[in-house]
């Protein structure tokens, strides 16, 4: 039977504390990453579409690294946009964070994104660690 662990990376304590959700899951070796946004440590919005883009990966990557996986391990990727015109300038700077082994990816377009108003992109996955 596989334990469940959560992923709480530094800086991401207050998710967890405050409103109560893990960033990830591990279970097993397969990690489930929370929807990552464009808010910085401090639980503040980023400015600018390719900076909150930018940002969501970092945090993704956070997570992934903290369970102890990296960029390659992620076998799912879903981004949700509230602007599917922004789609070019995420698919290059996913191009950036994914470059070789390149998971299932599904783009979703929609009204809004939780959180606070002026949130561009959410991209949650999957990573199964070792598979690389």
């Amino acid at each position: 039977m596989s334990t469940r662990k959560p992923i709480i990376p530094k800086g991401m304590e207050a998710v967890y504390d405050n409103i109560h959700y893990a960033p990830g899951v591990l279970v097993g070796n397969t990690l489930y990453v929370s929807g990552q946004i464009g808010r910085d440590e401090n639980m503040q919005l980023v400015e600018g579409t390719e900076a909150q883009i930018v940002q969501a990966f970092e945090n993704l990557k956070k997570v992934v690294e903290a369970a102890g996986g990296k960029m390659s391990d992620i076998v799912d990727l879903t981004s949700f946009h509230t602007d599917m015109r922004d789609l070019q300038v995420f698919m290059r700077v996913k191009d950036r964070y994914l470059t070789a082994n390149f998971p299932a990816w599904t783009a979703i377009g929609a009204a809004q994104l939780g959180g606070a108003a002026g949130y561009l992109i959410e991209i949650k996955a999957v990573a199964v660690l070792g598979s690389d």
